[in-house]
């Protein structure tokens, strides 16, 4: 199919999560004010780390940039899809499109490794105690984050070189309230075959490597917690855990579910679904699951508020 034959599409059309209007306007206020929390939490939880001296360790130093992933990728998802809630044609333009895909992608993989470094640090902080500060020196966690980006930047240019070589013709109406990958092979009217090999090998990739780190992280971890003595003990090792393997479990199943299903029986309304999980309530559940639930971090946040509190 020649490129000459073809105009190519300027912009696309947003079908967005429902097309009852009754649903719109409570929509928009739900995702709203899940905006305005995940923006409040993971803006707050970087703050307060980076004020308070006690949480500068390399734990709370990945948490600070797994916050501001969060705060990213929401950022670039869920304002436009307020928008499509109180417009009449939800339109987004090609270059709109390229550059929404981009930075989705390397977010969204940038948060897959960032997990795995953060199940990697509880691994040596509970099986290798005392080579934890040489293990987890500042030179070291710098490097895991300069790799963790890295890796996003990479492959999030990959999958855009590959969808730029697409033709998209007279199909411009998308199932979907943002502009994912797999929604977009979908309109378009030239080969996608390089397209899904890549998204396929990518993905598993993605999936497989982040995925064997952190259950051979809690595998080692498990074993080492079975053999403390003390029940208290046991106790504070698995709640240092418990909440970031909840995450895990939440953000992966959502991205297995999305990307990992035959397209002869997925459906285009569950993958809204799982899409919402893990571009809205993800990141609005990570400053919680993560950090209120840590006592460090609500020591810190009460003695900032007493700080400010005498100060005024």
């Amino acid at each position: 199919m020649s490129e000459g034959n073809h105009s190519r599409v300027a912009e696309f059309i947003l079908e967005g999560l429902t097309n009852q209007p009754e649903l719109q306007l409570p929509l928009f206020l739900l995702f709203l004010g899940i905006y305005l929390f995940t923006v409040l939490g993971n803006l707050g939880m970087i703050i307060l780390i980076l004020l308070s001296s006690h949480l500068h360790t390399p734990m709370y130093f990945f948490l600070s940039s797994l916050s501001f992933i969060d705060l990213c990728y929401s950022t670039v998802i869920t304002p436009k899809m307020l928008v499509n809630f109180v417009t009449v044609r939800n339109l987004i333009s090609y270059p709109e499109c390229m550059i929404q895909v981009s930075f989705f992608v390397t977010f969204v993989i940038s948060e897959c490794y960032m997990l795995s470094a953060m199940a990697y640090d509880r691994y040596v902080a509970i099986c290798k105690p005392l080579m934890y500060n040489l293990t987890m020196s500042y030179q070291v966690c710098s490097w895991i984050i300069v790799g963790v980006y890295g890796i996003g930047v990479i492959e999030a240019t990959i999958h855009t070189v590959c969808t730029l070589r697409l033709l998209f013709c007279k199909a411009n109406v998308v199932n979907h309230f943002f502009r994912d990958l797999l929604p977009l092979l979908q309109l378009s009217c030239s080969s996608t075959f390089v397209n899904e090999v890549v998204i396929l090998c990518l993905s598993t990739f993605n999936f497989c490597v982040p995925t064997l780190t952190i259950l051979s992280s809690y595998s080692f971890i498990i074993a080492r917690i079975i053999r403390i003595k003390s029940t208290e003990g046991r106790f504070k090792a698995f709640s240092t855990c418990s909440s970031h393997f909840s995450a895990v479990a939440v953000f992966f199943g959502s991205l297995g579910f999305m990307y990992f299903q035959p397209s002869s029986v997925s459906s285009k309304d569950q993958g809204k679904v799982s899409s919402v999980f893990y571009t809205t309530v993800v990141p609005m559940l990570n400053p919680l699951i993560y950090s209120l639930r840590n006592k460090d971090v609500k020591l810190a946040l009460n003695k900032l508020l007493r700080k400010k509190s005498l100060q005024m």
